[in-house]
């Protein structure tokens, strides 16, 4: 999932709770498994290649994730779309060679793009394609989704004080002893401290979004590695968002589609998301940093 994760957690002696984190780390990489897009193997990698014009059958946790993900994709109006795969890998190419790639190619990888071309039926568990070239990413919602179902396995073995950061997302479980909540330290712009920083919060998710550690300069242009799905091209500027949800999975996504939505149409995403809140900060050149807030936050 290109991140390490790091579980923290309270146990009633040193054994039980090795076994327990050592369960936890064998579910991410189970789920890694699937989720990748950087092996051809993964589940994820074969529904693009098998399913295109008919169902396929998928696990529980795939499924989970595309449903969840469609969901998003129509209440963002396509700001988060999990087949953005032929943009990525686009863009990745870019970043490591530090060339913008031709109009011809993003537009072709448009083509294969698209949440409506992707169809889901829960009943079934099956999956369907429109189109060759399809190819699923599912980078802005796999590490909340692993590191909750991390945490639900700590809390199955009697370890349910515990934390689980993936990177930028961290699932939160009971607090620690004897406390009200976890500290949880937000990343602002540049990796300064946001504001408000630290929250303290138990059974919630945090994620932070932006492009503090994966961008690329062309051109004097700072391109993130966060993708418009909707225009093919990566977000610009300087941003940093924090979404706090029910679940690592619903911060994560709604993080990166606040990103690409921008300060006013994310606040807004996120007002209307039970349970969720949000912390938005962008750089405008000479005018400084612009922070927005949901209507609570967190």
């Amino acid at each position: 999932m290109g991140t390490t994760f790091r579980i923290v957690l309270y146990a009633s002696d040193e054994p039980s709770g090795r076994i327990a984190a050592e369960r936890a780390f064998a579910q991410i990489a189970r789920l890694d498994r699937i989720l990748t897009d950087y092996e051809p193997t993964s589940e994820l990698s074969r529904v693009t290649r098998d399913a295109v014009g008919h169902p396929i059958h998928v696990s529980d946790d795939l499924l989970e994730v595309l449903v969840q993900s469609q969901a998003l994709a129509r209440r963002s109006d396509g700001a988060f779309d999990i087949t953005v795969g032929p943009l990525t890998r686009l863009w990745r190419r870019a970043r490591r060679e530090v060339e913008r790639p031709a109009t011809s190619d993003v537009e072709a990888a448009r083509r294969a793009t698209g949440f409506q071309l992707l169809h889901l039926d829960a009943t079934a568990r099956t999956v369907e394609v429109d189109r060759p070239g399809m190819q699923l990413d599912a980078g802005g919602i796999a590490k909340g989704f692993a590191a909750d179902r991390a945490l639900r396995v700590l809390a199955a073995l009697g370890v349910p004080r515990a934390i689980v950061a993936a990177g930028g997302d961290v699932a939160i479980g009971d607090p620690p002893p004897d406390r009200s909540g976890w500290e949880i330290a937000l990343a602002g712009l540049d990796n300064a401290p946001a504001p408000g920083s630290p929250l303290t919060l138990s059974h919630a998710g945090v994620s932070t979004s932006g492009d503090a550690e994966q961008w690329v300069e062309i051109g004097g242009v700072r391109y993130s590695h966060i993708l418009d799905p909707r225009t093919g091209q990566p977000v610009t500027g300087r941003s940093s968002v924090t979404v706090v949800a029910g679940n690592a999975t619903t911060s994560d996504m709604l993080a990166t589609a606040v990103d690409v939505l921008g300060p006013e149409a994310g606040r807004r995403l996120v007002d209307g998301w039970a349970g969720a809140s949000a912390l938005i900060g962008t750089r405008d050149g000479a005018a400084g940093d612009h922070w927005v807030t949901s209507r609570r936050f967190p």
